[in-house]
């Protein structure tokens, strides 16, 4: 067993020089510390060369009591020598408060942090759109590395599985918007173009609009909860360990499922909103299906459904990347699984309301009104 921790106090020209001898741990400081604290006088010098071990509560009385006394240290080297630098670069005053800021500059500063993080977020997403249209090209040029099965198994679950819910939800907004229209009309004695309402909201924006948020929030959500499951499984690391692309395996086959079904999709969705709007009128304003019908093809021209079914695959691929992106930035810890899917389904809602906008503009543009 080592000698307990001990010390001896010489004396030379500068002031007095603690000698440590034995085994400075904390199982063999004993009352070490205490006599420390007793020791008074000048002391220029510690002189640790004749300490046989030290760890990390050693390293901190020594360092304690040296910066007390303003001495100097010497004797070790090696790995005590950087224990102690450890140990005197750990001592740093502790900031039990953050400093109050101003109201106006912590806002300015919000504001500038998220302005900076929408710009990095921008440029990774165009940056992983560019890799979604490489990825693409190579499956063209080498087609036995497209995954069909696995394209299949995303169109049943991005589509197949959808047209429950999607039907249900645009059958309503069709009798919401037949209902709403008709109470307003009524006042001007033009319940008949409640049909005209119908038709033409429900073919051209509603139905592909109303569609796509919920893609967004059932498929979207789901494409960054799964990338995001197997990066944090390291899955993802481990299919580029064996030579297989994560973006023609995993985002491929999800872009190309949501790019497809979207138009078909959207039209579905459209046409269920015509029929919720055919029996609201049916039933309330005495408007039997036939003359319904007969009037929607009268009013509602096909630009509107080119419209739909253009909108339809660029809204497709927006969720699906923003999803797959979303997916793919998680790192760290299960939290961020949640918050990168949140992130995901907002992000694609933003985006596919904006180019919407974009999309009115244009067509209002070139006379398809």
């Amino acid at each position: 067993m080592t000698a307990a921790a001990d010390f001896n106090v010489d004396q030379d020209g500068n002031g007095e020089v603690l000698r440590f001898t034995g085994d400075l741990s904390l199982s063999r400081l004993g009352d070490l510390p205490a006599r420390l604290d007793r020791q008074g006088g000048n002391v220029a010098l510690i002189d640790l060369s004749g300490i046989e071990r030290i760890d990390t509560i050693g390293a901190w009385v020594i360092h304690r009591f040296a910066r007390e006394h303003k001495a100097r240290i010497e004797g070790l080297s090696g790995d005590g020598q950087n224990l102690l630098e450890q140990v005197q670069a750990a001592d740093q005053p502790v900031q039990m408060r953050s400093q109050s800021r101003s109201p106006f500059r912590r806002v300015l500063a919000e504001i500038g942090e998220s302005t900076a993080h929408s710009a990095r977020t921008a440029l990774g997403l165009l940056a992983f759109m560019g890799e979604t249209v490489i990825a693409f090209g190579n499956v063209l040029r080498h087609p036995s590395r497209f995954r069909f099965k696995a394209t299949v198994q995303r169109f049943e679950v991005v589509g197949v599985s959808a047209l429950g819910i999607v039907g249900l939800m645009s059958f309503l907004i069709g009798v919401v918007i037949a209902q709403q229209g008709a109470v307003q009309l009524r006042q001007f004695g033009a319940e008949a173009f409640t049909i005209n309402l119908v038709g033409r909201i429900s073919m051209r924006e509603l139905g592909v609009l109303m569609t796509a948020i919920m893609v967004a929030g059932r498929s979207g959500s789901a494409f960054a909860a799964q990338l995001g499951t197997m990066k944090l499984t390291e899955e993802i690391d481990a299919m580029r360990t064996i030579g297989v692309s994560p973006m023609e395996a995993l985002v491929l086959p999800r872009t190309i499922a949501a790019i497809v079904l979207m138009p078909l999709l959207g039209f579905y969705a459209s046409i269920l909103a015509v029929f919720g709007g055919c029996l609201l009128c049916w039933f309330a304003l005495d408007i039997p299906p036939i003359a319904f019908v007969a009037r929607i093809r009268e009013v509602v021209p096909i630009t509107d459904v080119f419209v739909g079914l253009i909108k339809a695959p660029v809204f497709g691929a927006i969720i699906a990347v923003a999803g797959c992106f979303q997916g793919m930035q998680v790192k760290g810890d299960a939290e961020q699984v949640g918050l990168k899917t949140t992130s995901a389904v907002v992000q694609a809602i933003f985006m596919v309301i904006v180019v919407d906008a974009f999309f009115a503009v244009f067509f209002e543009q070139i006379g398809w009104i």
